[in-house]
């Protein structure tokens, strides 16, 4: 697909902030471009410290759950996590497990079933856990829109605090202690902490408490440090903006991952080949959370935390190879549902529609969500995609920017039996009778809110660059600006006129040049851009991030392609 290239304006205000903070101009444009502008702001970003983490305490109604904890643990009530099945869940409810499993705290977990109970709290899960004997539910990455599951938890003599990072309902009215940094009564100043950060922040305040009460006179106190790096893989998994409060904690979750004491995050980080001297948000994305999610979206998520949980290195070995596994099905599922997709759609069948809305039969539910990802890299719309059964629709939507994908739902709520998401991605369910009246609904909205260049996806490209500015000492100084990720994106440079010496193709679907501008020649590579490999002798323009590649203990600067286009085509 044609991509515009936008190149963004050097800022008058990069000397000096370079100046200011002893960084290099280039940096400073970096900063500037995402946001970040004044002194103080630039060095806070740039020297992420655990001691600039915010006082939890802040956090509406974190006091009163704290309480309610602190009660049951000592009088040694049943505590029970109650999480959700995807990588921020699992983490969230993972690091809970074992922070109160380490001073001895008698706890367990629930998980529902993806496709047998859908998300979130549910009737006869709760009826399940009063029949365990449970005193007290503390749920994570879900919640907040649970009225009456949580009145059914009240009325069945149990009681409950809510951790949850999603969108507050509009008729929303707490029943119980709800920690959500999207409160607007909470004076929490960083509203976008995922699931794993808000289930970090509760242990942080809960080891301060059961600490003023005694509890660790004759008790090992937890190092919260050990837990930063499950905290980094929810985050980074969630896809959350990788700044502020985020940042602190990716940055030194990953820090940790390189000698993490769970047997488990060992093991992926074996069986996913992770290798070189660091974990980066890049191998936590695409390496770690989709082995993560796998069991999840194929059904229970109980393997992903049984995995994270587990003391024995043996038996974490042997879940990973089984989460492997998994996530080898997932993507075969994936990739049916899109054969069949594109065996009936095509570019010129929707290139008059602003959304796409389709449905199939049979279809594996868990799997919905990423085609739909799929199909909006392709096609760039707003896309949903539908199973059918048993005269209900199930579904997953994402979107692209300039389309806020729940509020389209919101607008048309009276079509489904459940909905719920936010700005990029939207779950659902609804009557097969209401799929036509979607699809037109939804269409209407984008036309009114779409125009045909909304439709092109776009480059943003922080500068314009020779090849011989790209030396060593250059990419060590960007360094200081990961881990990059949603809202902290890798650079991204753009290089004029470049002659390529050499075009091939390496490992069947990827595309490896040799290209010179003015004596300086360096290599790139482009993955998944196999089908543009005529390109010896031609001159183009290249957009790219420059990175450092070790081989063999050698390093070099190696080319990232994002896009590439012949030199006489423009940007």
């Amino acid at each position: 697909m044609t991509k515009i290239w936008k190149l963004r304006s050097p800022s008058p205000y990069a000397s000096s902030l370079a100046h200011e903070t002893g960084i290099t101009p280039l940096e400073a444009q970096l900063l500037i471009n995402r946001g970040i502008t004044d002194t103080s702001s630039a060095i806070s970003f740039l020297n992420p410290r655990l001691s600039n983490l915010t006082d939890p305490m802040l956090l509406k109604d974190m006091d009163m759950a704290v309480e309610m904890i602190v009660d049951a643990v000592e009088k040694q009530e049943k505590i029970i996590i109650y999480g959700d099945y995807d990588a921020d869940g699992i983490t969230a409810t993972a690091l809970l497990v074992n922070f109160f499993s380490s001073f001895g705290v008698r706890v367990s977990y629930y998980v529902p079933h993806r496709l047998t109970e859908g998300y979130s709290l549910n009737p006869a899960a709760v009826e399940k856990m009063a029949g365990d004997g449970v005193g007290l539910i503390i749920t994570v990455d879900c919640g907040t829109t649970n009225r009456k599951e949580i009145e059914l938890v009240k009325k069945r003599g149990m009681k409950i605090v809510v951790t949850d990072h999603h969108q507050i309902p509009k008729d929303f009215e707490p029943l119980c202690p709800v920690i959500n940094p999207h409160r607007s009564d909470s004076s929490f100043p960083f509203r976008s902490l995922a699931g794993v950060g808000l289930a970090f922040f509760l242990a942080i305040a809960l080891r301060a408490a059961l600490r003023d009460q005694g509890w660790f006179k004759d008790r090992t106190e937890p190092d919260l440090k050990h837990y930063l790096d499950l905290v980094a893989l929810g985050t980074v998994a969630d896809m959350v903006p990788l700044l502020e409060q985020n940042r602190i904690l990716v940055k030194w979750g990953i820090e940790r991952m390189k000698a993490s004491r769970w047997p488990g995050v060992k093991a992926i980080q074996e069986i996913a080949v992770v290798n070189g001297p660091g974990v980066s948000p890049y191998d936590i994305a695409f390496r770690f959370a989709p082995r993560l999610n796998a069991p999840g979206r194929m059904g229970s998520a109980k393997m992903g935390i049984e995995v994270l949980t587990t003391a024995d290195p043996v038996y974490a070995k042997d879940l990973a190879v089984q989460l492997n596994a998994l996530n080898s099905e997932r993507q075969s599922a994936e990739q049916s549902i899109l054969e069949q997709i594109e065996s009936r759609v095509s570019m010129e069948d929707i290139e008059d529609r602003r959304t796409l809305v389709i449905y199939g039969n049979g279809w594996h539910r868990g799997v919905l969500g990423i085609v739909a990802s799929r199909l909006v890299e392709k096609y760039g719309r707003p896309t949903l995609v539908l199973d059918i059964q048993d005269g209900t629709a199930v579904g997953s939507g994402r979107s692209i920017e300039g389309f806020n994908l729940h509020r389209a739902l919101e607008r048309l709520g009276y079509l489904f039996e459940r909905f719920g998401g936010h700005y990029h991605a939207v779950g659902f369910a609804l009557d097969e009778a209401n799929i036509e009246a979607l699809d037109r609904g939804l269409e209407d909205l984008g036309q009114d809110a779409l125009g045909e260049e909304d439709l092109i996806p776009k480059i943003e490209i922080d500068a314009q660059v020779l090849l011989a500015d790209l030396t060593m000492q250059t990419l060590r100084h960007m360094e200081a600006l990961s881990p990059h990720g949603s809202g902290n994106p890798e650079p991204i440079f753009c290089s004029h006129a470049l002659e390529v010496l050499d075009s091939r193709v390496v490992g069947e679907r990827h595309l490896k040049l040799k290209v010179r501008q003015e004596g300086s020649v360096l290599e790139a590579i482009g993955f998944g851009l196999s089908d543009r490999h005529s390109l010896q002798g031609q001159t183009i323009n290249l957009a790219f991030t420059p990175e450092i590649n070790e081989w063999q203990g050698y390093e070099r600067i190696q080319l990232r392609i994002v896009d590439l286009e012949l030199a006489d085509q423009g940007s």
